[in-house]
C-alpha cells in the first residue's frame, strides 16, 4: 500500500505550531485538514486523554458558534498520537488565514469556566473522561508559547 501523506512529515523535526495537512477537492470544492500541532512529537509527553477530550468539547463548541467560520467548519478533533488535533475547513487556506481564529479559540479555552459543553452521560459517551484544568494549562502554554508569536517556520512542514 502508499504511504499516507502524513507519514511522510518528519516528526523528528516537527515543532509545535499550525500547519496545512492536505488539500481535497470533494464535488469541487476544496477543504483544508490543518495539523494543529500542540506538543513536540517524540520529545514532549503527549497530552493526556481527558484533557485532550475536553480540549475537543471546548474547541468544537468555539469554532461551530464563531460567527465567521462557523459555516466553514467541518471537524475539529484529536490526533490519535495525542500530540494536536485536526481542523478541517471549506475553502482552499493556508495556515496564516486562520492564525487569528486559532489565538482567539485557544484564549478562550484557556479563559473557560464553568461546566464544559456536553458534559453530560446524555451528551457524550464518556462524560467522566474530561479534565479542564488541564484543558485549560494546555490551551495557555499553547496561545502563549506558539501562536502569539508565531512565525513561518510553524507554519510550513519542514522538509
Amino acid at each position: 500500500m502508499e504511504k499516507i501523506a502524513s507519514f511522510t512529515v518528519n516528526h523528528l523535526t516537527l515543532m509545535p505550531g499550525v500547519y496545512v495537512s492536505r488539500r481535497d477537492n470533494v464535488n469541487g470544492n476544496i477543504i483544508t485538514t490543518f495539523d494543529i500541532r500542540i506538543t513536540r512529537p517524540n520529545k514532549e509527553p503527549v497530552i493526556n486523554t481527558a484533557e485532550m477530550h475536553a480540549m475537543e468539547h471546548l474547541g468544537a463548541t468555539y469554532l461551530r458558534n464563531d460567527s465567521e467560520w462557523k459555516d466553514k467548519c467541518i471537524y475539529f478533533g484529536p490526533m490519535g498520537c495525542r500530540t494536536g488535533f485536526y481542523l478541517i475547513l471549506a475553502g482552499d487556506l493556508k495556515s496564516q488565514d486562520i492564525i487569528e481564529l486559532l489565538k482567539k479559540m485557544f484564549k478562550w479555552m484557556a479563559d473557560y469556566e464553568g461546566e464544559i459543553p456536553g458534559q453530560s452521560a446524555r451528551d457524550c459517551g464518556n462524560y467522566l473522561d474530561l479534565n479542564l484544568p488541564m484543558a485549560k494549562y494546555v490551551s495557555e502554554k499553547y496561545y502563549k508559547e506558539v501562536l502569539l508569536n508565531i512565525t513561518g517556520d510553524r507554519m510550513e512542514y519542514p522538509e
